[in-house]
């Protein structure tokens, strides 16, 4: 099982990314998918997850309105689109694959690397 994360990068307040997580090894809609981040100095927080029929995805209360997530199995990858960045996005993104995303609870089982996102005031 391997995750690729993708998509980082620098941007402005206001603007605009969207991550990719691309999943090779296995059929990633057998799987629940969850982004995490992380800044310098904290915890890792869950940011977003998307159950493996993509019917359902749950978010932070902090992303809510501005991340979208979604999956296109074909494709065998998951989009994390991010809107309307703010200076506190600032941090390294992961994804990770497992079996279950609820609201209290996000997939852990299988990490890829993550890619770092800085929004600029």
């Amino acid at each position: 099982v391997q995750l690729q994360a993708s998509g980082g990068g620098l941007v402005q307040a206001g603007g605009s990314l969207r991550l990719s997580c691309a999943a090779s090894g296995f059929n990633l809609d057998t799987y629940a998918i969850g982004w995490f981040r992380q800044a310098p100095g904290k915890e890792r927080e869950g940011v977003s997850c998307i159950l493996g029929s993509g019917v359902r995805a749950y978010y932070a209360d902090s992303v809510k309105g501005r991340f979208t997530l979604s999956r296109d199995n074909a494709k065998n990858t998951v989009y994390l689109q991010m809107n309307s960045l703010k200076p506190e996005d600032t941090a390294a993104y992961y994804c990770a694959a497992g079996y279950y995303c609820s609201a209290d609870a996000y997939p852990r089982d299988y990490w890829g690397q993550g890619t770092q996102v800085t929004v600029s005031s």
